[in-house]
């Protein structure tokens, strides 16, 4: 990670964007990575009936259209600023030339992409399991500092339910968690 950090600062450009504004729009090829230094992002699909969330960056993260990126295609997704974000952007020709520059960045990459696959492991597993609250609990287990990155009605878009149900959801482990310490 030293030399990622490092490659930060050397080749990288700072890049804030105002809440809501768009990283990246439908169609477009991502020839970036962004590493997130304060702010928060969401990456979704726009359908015909509605927006679904598919991925948050917030703090310390690294985000891109990943497919976008390692395909020179379209990408599929928008990503947009929950927030007021600070990014350093580093273009797909610095990244991979730090990738090439030895075997300690090749594994680091080799353990970031090892890192995304798992991720969407679990994002799939979470989207297969039925119960809306184990859905919410699964999420937690991985980012407990969800509600604290991301407004609720993009969490509940993210879990697939809608924000009602999330506020139902949440509301009873409230009052679980309060029956409890009575």
């Amino acid at each position: 990670m030293d030399a990622f950090l490092n490659l930060l600062t050397t080749h990288s450009t700072e890049k804030t964007i105002a809440k809501n504004e768009f990283l990246l729009t439908e169609g477009r090829v991502d020839q970036n990575i962004y590493f997130i230094k304060s702010g928060a992002i969401r990456v979704f699909l726009q359908t015909e009936f509605e927006e679904m969330t598919i991925r948050f960056g917030y703090k310390d993260s690294i985000i891109t259209s990943i497919s976008s990126f390692l395909n020179d295609t379209p990408s599929e997704f928008f990503m947009q600023a929950i927030r007021s974000t600070t990014l350093g952007v580093i273009s797909k020709s610095h990244f991979m030339a730090f990738v090439k520059e030895s075997d300690e960045n090749a594994q680091w990459y080799l353990k970031l992409l090892e890192n995304l696959v798992t991720q969407q492991m679990e994002r799939e597993i979470d989207l297969l399991t039925p119960s809306p609250s184990e859905r919410l609990q699964r999420v937690l287990e991985r980012s407990p500092q969800l509600f604290q990155e991301v407004p609720s009605k993009y969490i509940a878009s993210y879990l697939r339910m809608t924000p009602e149900t999330l506020s139902r959801i949440r509301n009873a482990k409230d009052t679980t968690a309060t029956d409890c310490t009575d």
